[in-house]
């Protein structure tokens, strides 16, 4: 596992259906070595931070194996890394390998997962289509953020090393799925009462999952 394309970007202004966006997901891979901080890595920043960016948030990840599906879903379109808005683009491991919780070291920088990414209309305005948001969540590719637990340097080709998991490791591409489903089953409020668990998992999830639970009687 590694990091195949490290991706940054400043916010900038958009046309889109006539009004102007401010966003910061276009981002261009760099080869140099970079500063990872709390909030993010050096040369790269959110532009709408009440729902971007935060410690929870401080870097997004997205499977390199994934480009391919994408490239037959979106047959002639331009696909350079870094084109989902992903900090790290990274080869060798996806979102059924990786859990909430799981710890990783980058470079001289330690990581936690903390959720997947639920898409807004600015990866709409990326792809110039405004199905984009509907086709990415239901392709189950949705990618991961981190959190930043060790402040470091990190780098394009740098090694992703697994050091911990979670005693209550839910998949990533779980919680993605229990976000959208109508109705739980039993196994399925048994799998969101461990997430609950899960000290990485914000708030703002966990919140929603224990009115969903109470919704359904869990």
């Amino acid at each position: 596992m590694r990091i195949a394309s490290l991706n940054v970007g400043l916010p900038r202004d958009v046309q889109w259906h006539g009004r102007t966006v401010r966003t910061g997901i276009f981002k261009q891979p760099v080869s140099a070595r970079l500063a990872l901080r709390t909030l993010n890595l050096d040369g790269d920043r959110q532009a709408d931070l009440t729902v971007h960016g935060g410690a929870h948030k401080a870097v997004y990840c997205y499977s390199q194996e994934h480009y391919s599906f994408w490239k037959a879903e979106l047959p002639g379109k331009d696909l350079p890394p870094g084109v989902f808005g992903e900090n790290f683009t990274i080869e060798g491991i996806s979102e059924s390998d990786v859990h909430l919780g799981d710890r990783f070291a980058v470079g001289s920088a330690e990581l936690v997962v903390t959720q997947p990414r639920l898409p807004c209309y600015k990866l709409g305005l990326r792809f110039e289509s405004d199905s984009m948001v509907k086709r990415f969540l239901a392709s189950g590719r949705s990618g991961f953020y981190l959190a930043v637990t060790r402040e470091g340097e990190v780098g394009p080709g740098d090694e992703i090393k697994p050091v911990g998991r979670d005693a209550d490791a839910v998949p990533v591409g779980e919680i993605t799925r229990l976000y959208v489903t109508r109705h739980y089953s039993a196994s399925d409020k048994a799998v969101l009462r461990r997430i609950l668990q899960i000290a990485s998992v914000p708030d703002d999830w966990k919140n929603y999952f224990v009115e969903r639970l109470q919704v359904a009687g869990g």
